[in-house]
């Protein structure tokens, strides 16, 4: 049954309203501030974007941090602007696009959680895919560059599957015909390091994936980093879903105001015009 607002008796008065402060005024603060966050989230980006050469650019643009900043907050950007507008200019329109928006996202990301847990082999295998495709450009790009190197000191391991997965990288390459220094090397990053060592060798790698696993795995780590992350994963499942809480209730709390601030919104309309009806016909 549509809801209905209920019709007085008689007019109210000018000042009277069915909409409320409280709600359209956290709702625009809500937006205003996740609408800084993306301006900044936008700056960084660009920022990040304009300091690497056009060739780095170009090579890896579909792992590329600075892009994927850029398009995050671009679409927050434009989201939370309809909710800002929206809430306090109490548009219809713009409050609608805003929720429907946000609730488009909780969905997907609702929808690729559940995928992710059902589909679980194909999900490794498209995140085997992403870390095969960023140990390629490894050194096409800064950012990227410094994401691994973090990812393998942080989880402790190197490359994929197993260290060898650097092969797939030109400058690591193992092939007798690669002329490169790095030849059969792995980056730093996979390399054990001793607490008290003050300075990093970051040659330790050289000449690594021409050793076998119990050579090598004196000097670096030889575990890939997909079965240490499924690892970690498994381990943090309440870390990770209190992060996903924590990124869904803001979303559910803007969909709710949304919501309530559109149906007072539309109250208020339906006693606008009733008090219309109401001064022009006395006996009606």
């Amino acid at each position: 049954m549509a809801r209905r607002a209920a019709v007085p008796a008689g007019p109210l008065g000018d000042d009277f309203s069915f909409v409320s402060p409280v709600a359209k005024y956290l709702l625009f603060f809500f937006n205003l501030l996740f609408w800084m966050i993306s301006m900044v989230m936008v700056a960084v980006g660009v920022y990040a974007r304009l300091l690497k050469h056009a060739e780095a650019a170009m090579a890896c643009l579909a792992v590329d941090p600075a892009i994927l900043l850029i398009v995050v907050g671009v679409l927050t950007f434009l989201i939370t602007f309809c909710g800002c507008v929206g809430s306090l200019r109490e548009n219809i329109c713009l409050l609608q696009m805003f929720s429907v928006c946000l609730t488009i996202i909780f969905l997907l990301q609702l929808a690729a959680g559940v995928l992710g847990f059902v589909f679980s082999d194909k999900a490794r295998g498209k995140v085997s895919e992403i870390i095969n495709g960023a140990i390629v450009h490894y050194r096409d790009d800064l950012d990227l560059q410094n994401l691994i190197d973090f990812g393998q000191k942080e989880f402790s391991c190197c490359g994929g599957v197993s260290y060898k997965d650097w092969s797939q990288n030109m400058y690591f390459n193992c092939t007798a015909t690669n002329p490169s220094r790095e030849r059969c090397s792995v980056p730093f990053s996979c390399c054990l390091h001793d607490a008290d060592q003050a300075v990093i060798n970051t040659m330790c790698g050289h000449g690594m994936q021409a050793r076998g696993y119990l050579e090598a795995s004196a000097f670096i780590h030889t575990n890939g980093c997909i079965d240490k992350l499924v690892n970690w994963t498994h381990s943090n499942l309440f870390l990770l879903g209190g992060i996903t809480l924590g990124l869904a209730l803001p979303q559910l709390v803007g969909i709710i105001l949304a919501r309530l601030l559109i149906n007072q919104i539309r109250d208020q309309i339906k006693l606008q015009l009733y008090n219309q009806q109401h001064r022009a016909d006395p006996w009606s």
